[in-house]
């Protein structure tokens, strides 16, 4: 079986599939693979078309299933020192390298060897395979087929998204809400700035209030004791505005973002960042007569895992993983999504997310290994 895998994973490691990029291709191999197999599944484009996620579904087409999420974008690879090409698998010191192999196209890949395996048991419950795009950038990929469960298509029971825990349980992460923040300002020389509006002074303004907010999320601390760090956090990635160093600045825009804990109000925090904006910022740059404007753009909203202690998809992943303990992890995935939407969802995947988004990404052997014991358990239990 870990042939099979590692056959499978090598193909889909060769799609490049960063996200700046179409996953189609990707994902007419694995539809011609499961159609082969006379495996029934649905392909959800994206409102341009040059994307999509596949859900599938082997067993009895009905309501109660488990889901395996799993994202086929990757993060770009331009600027890394790979020692190999990044983008045909590499076997050695037990490991697979390549672009994807840990986050997270090794999951994929096992889920879509044990196939035929899911359907030579007498499946009770269906075992849906969900593979997505985008998660590297927005996470959005999986909003318009959650739309459709309990429509057109089956509401499942449980979602395990497989993301690389060392296959831990994951029960919570924090969330992560991207914002963009423009400036509008006046040109004028800079000997005179009474004759124009400085975009990058109200920026320098924005900037001192986001650093108080992000002095309160420190102080409110984490209630639950389980998130490192054991806060909110907000982050400023990039300022950038001007033209050059002698005419005041017409524009300017920094990008910013907050990894919220589940019980971080993301809503409060852009309302009062607007209210700053109009009563403050504003008015400072227009202190001379010229117009001005602050805009705020949300780019990125994924909303935080929160735990459903006691779930099915808890109680289920805990007992194939074998692990008594649930387990938090720092990065944000799309089951915050399923969880918002009601499902229970939890976080379990092969290989080590410390090997992802890294020159030479690789997931052990070993791994993998675990991960086909943890499916053909998840079989059995579908079973019954």
């Amino acid at each position: 079986m870990l042939d099979s895998v590692l056959s499978i994973l090598e193909r889909l490691v060769a799609f490049d599939t960063e996200s700046s990029k179409s996953n189609l291709p990707l994902l007419d191999w694995v539809e011609e693979r499961l159609a082969a197999q006379g495996v029934p599944f649905v392909r959800v484009p994206n409102a341009e078309g040059d994307k999509a996620t596949l859900f599938a579904t082997v067993g009895p087409m009905g309501e109660g299933g488990i889901v395996l999420s799993g994202h086929t974008d990757v993060v770009p690879v331009a600027g890394q020192a790979w020692t190999s090409d990044p983008f045909a698998l590499r076997i050695a010191d037990g490991r697979a390298y390549g672009r994807g192999a840990v986050d997270m196209k090794g999951f994929a890949a096992l889920a879509l060897a044990l196939v035929p395996e899911m359907q030579a048991a007498a499946l009770r419950r269906p075992i849906h395979i969900m593979l997505s795009h985008d998660e590297e950038i927005t996470c959005l990929g999986v909003v318009d087929t959650i739309r459709r469960m309990g429509a057109d298509l089956p509401r499942p029971a449980a979602v395990i998204v497989g993301e690389p825990t060392r296959l831990e349980v994951a029960d919570a992460h924090k969330g992560a809400a991207c914002y963009l923040t423009e400036f509008k300002g006046h040109e004028a020389h800079s000997s005179k700035p009474h004759l124009g509006a400085d975009a990058i002074l109200g920026a320098v303004a924005y900037v001192a209030e986001l650093e108080r907010v992000a002095a309160e999320l420190r102080a409110a601390g984490d209630p639950s004791g389980r998130f490192d760090p054991p806060f909110a956090t907000l982050s400023i990635g990039r300022i950038e505005g001007g033209t050059a160093r002698n005419i005041i600045a017409n524009r300017c825009r920094i990008e910013w973002e907050v990894r919220g804990v589940p019980q971080t109000d993301i809503a409060a925090i852009e309302k009062r960042m607007q209210r700053f904006a109009d009563e403050v910022v504003v008015p400072k740059m227009s202190v001379h007569g010229h117009a001005s404007a602050v805009t705020t753009h949300m780019s990125v909203d994924v909303p935080s895992l929160e735990p459903m202690t006691g779930s099915y998809a808890e109680t289920l992943a805990l007992r194939l993983a074998g692990r008594n303990t649930t387990i938090t992890v720092p990065y944000a995935t799309e089951a915050g999504h399923f969880r918002r939407d009601g499902i229970p969802t939890v976080v379990c995947g092969p290989g080590s997310i410390d090997q992802a988004h890294q020159p030479d990404e690789y997931i052990e052997l070993s791994e993998l290994e675990r991960g086909i014991a943890f499916m053909r358990g998840l079989i059995a239990e579908a079973c019954r």
